[in-house]
């Protein structure tokens, strides 16, 4: 009998409390509070800008989400919201057209092929918008601005750079089309990213030092180029896979017969071994014809 009257009681319902009582007040509050909040949202337009951002996000996949978003608000309060339909209201001068489209082109990593072409045809249509005293059109001065602009942020080798533009470039007056657009910047981040990998690997080398064998070095730069003249793609990100073949063992073995040489070799700096192995990368890309 006592069981069943402590189950009664749990089951029973809790008290409502009288209309004059007070207490449920609070709860109606809590209610109404998060209905304003969301309507104070709504009408101040956060939502959709928060949505918006989202999909900003989405479309561009950028390496860094939370640095995409700081500079995309930070652009929205400074009037840029960077619509590429909006290109010719928003950035009437080629200097902001070209800050604009580095900005898009640097978003994805060119690995994400979808993210990038979509960040690059948006590059494309912001250098291309229209305005009162210019057709619609990428032409070959913007084009080649934006390839020297993204070697020189990426911070490439000066004769590397100065050389793979003068092979991807176009003439001042000519219409980039599209494809030929995506080539030149394409190959600029390969540039960019095979610098990192040969920098990488003259810090193996030199053992923290800063200079390192030259034979060992000359070695490795002949294997490299082995890897190199062995493939044949019409793609620049290609050349990054062959030279990823040459693999530890291939460096292992052409470092080995280097050091087995008798004679003396003058050591080698960073930057000498840079240049040779950016000429290398620069001597396989297809000239823009």
């Amino acid at each position: 009998m006592a069981a069943f009257e402590k189950r009664r009681a749990a089951a029973a319902p809790a008290p409502v409390p009288a209309a004059g009582s007070g207490l449920a007040e609070p709860a109606r509050a809590a209610a109404g509070g998060l209905g304003s909040e969301a309507e104070f949202l709504l009408q101040a337009g956060v939502t959709a800008m928060v949505r918006e951002a989202l999909l900003k996000v989405l479309e561009a996949r950028p390496e860094e989400p939370v640095s995409f978003l700081a500079d995309y608000f930070e652009r929205l309060v400074l009037g840029s919201p960077g619509e590429a339909g909006e290109a010719a209201a928003e950035l009437p001068g080629p200097p902001q057209r070209l800050a604009r489209a580095l900005w898009y082109v640097r978003l994805a990593h060119h690995s994400h092929r979808t993210a990038f072409d979509s960040n690059a045809g948006a590059a494309y249509e912001v250098l291309g918008a229209g305005g009162r005293r210019r057709k619609a059109g990428v032409d070959g001065r913007l084009y080649s601005e934006l390839l020297r602009r993204i070697c020189h942020h990426g911070g490439a080798p000066a004769e590397a750079a100065a050389a793979l533009l003068g092979r991807v470039r176009c003439r001042d007056h000519e219409a980039v089309p599209f494809d030929v657009f995506r080539y030149g910047v394409l190959t600029c981040f390969v540039l960019l990213e095979f610098a990192g990998k040969a920098d990488a690997l003259f810090g193996v080398l030199d053992g923290g030092s800063g200079a390192a064998d030259g034979r060992v070095c000359q070695a490795v730069l002949r294997a490299l180029e082995e890897a190199l003249g062995a493939s044949h793609f019409s793609l620049p990100s290609r050349y990054l896979e062959a030279g990823s073949k040459l693999g530890p063992d291939g460096l292992a073995l052409a470092m080995d017969r280097a050091l087995q040489e008798r004679k003396l070799g003058a050591s080698m700096s960073r930057e000498e071994f840079l240049k040779k192995a950016t000429a290398l990368f620069v001597a396989k890309v297809k000239p823009v014809e």
